[in-house]
């Protein structure tokens, strides 16, 4: 089992001619992700030859659906196009939407946000690695050799700890890893996340990383206190920041005690949650109790 993406999972590539695309989506087919196919109304009908595999190029997400029977997008277009693309994707009634790229405007987002209300797209991102399920599919970014198959889920903030936190518990291997993005405004949350971890009979224990700034974390620690029956262990970057300035990603807005990482590790906590300090404190968190199931 897995999250939200498997073997079966059909994927088109919105900007799958650019930079970015191509290379990213040549690393996807490497990864073993069933890619078929990429938006680009003015290259549509063209193909290219991306790791020696055959790709068509089409007018527009619902020709490629209905061509292919895609039901994963992964967006690699430039922000200011973002939204129509993700507009576009929804219209379409594509499955799942992975949205990579950095630096969309929080209206953008807020407004494709609001769009998704009732609508069956699920979309992840923007500013994330995406979705990786080790040996069966990749919608992203993130490197697909870091570790294997195994009964860990993990979602996280971070991209870079997405990848730091795989490579600590390789020896076990992960169900899913959920990159959900570091912006104020996301698709799929902590929440959503831990909630299909809980659903899935495959997932023994899961690793949730978040960051200062914003509530998502406190929010998440009275969910896992409601709702969730696994093993929870948690990161939350930030510790060292100084208080009262601005870090790093857009979401990390910290205003007096709330969203600092001492006030999300005592929530996390109060929820039954082990935090470590570090990334590798965390891991070694998630070795102990992977020892006892």
């Amino acid at each position: 089992m897995a999250i939200y993406l498997n073997k079966d999972s059909k994927i088109i590539v919105q900007g799958m001619t650019g930079g970015m695309g191509s290379k990213h989506t040549t690393l996807m087919v490497q990864a073993g992700s069933n890619i078929v196919g990429g938006v680009n109304a003015r290259k549509a009908g063209t193909s290219v030859n991306l790791a020696g595999k055959d790709l068509p190029v089409f007018g527009s997400v619902t020709e490629a659906m209905a061509e292919t029977g895609a039901d994963v997008s992964v967006v690699f277009v430039p922000p200011a196009f973002t939204k129509d693309a993700c507009i576009e994707a929804i219209d379409a009634g594509i499955g799942l939407l992975v949205v990579i790229t950095e630096g969309v405007p929080v209206q953008d987002t807020a407004e494709v946000f609001a769009y998704l209300d009732g609508k069956s797209t699920r979309m992840i991102g923007p500013n994330c690695p995406g979705i990786i399920t080790p040996e069966e599919s990749l919608a992203g970014i993130t490197p697909h050799t870091i570790a294997g198959k195994g009964p860990i889920g993990l979602v996280s903030k971070s991209g870079t700890l997405t990848y730091q936190m795989m490579y600590e518990l390789r020896d076990y291997g992960f169900t899913t890893a959920i990159g959900i993005g570091g912006d104020p405004v996301i698709g799929t949350t902590h929440i959503d996340a831990l909630e299909a971890f809980e659903n899935d009979p495959e997932t023994k224990a899961i690793v949730m990383i978040g960051e200062i700034g914003g509530d998502a974390e406190e929010r998440a620690a009275d969910y896992i206190k409601a709702h969730v029956t696994k093993p929870v262990v948690g990161y939350v970057a930030g510790f060292t920041a100084p208080e009262g300035k601005t870090m790093g990603h857009a979401g990390a807005i910290v205003s007096g005690s709330s969203g600092t990482a001492q006030a999300k590790k005592e929530a996390l906590e109060a929820a039954g949650v082990k935090v470590g300090k570090t990334p590798s404190e965390t891991a070694e968190l998630m070795r102990e109790i992977m020892k006892e199931l």
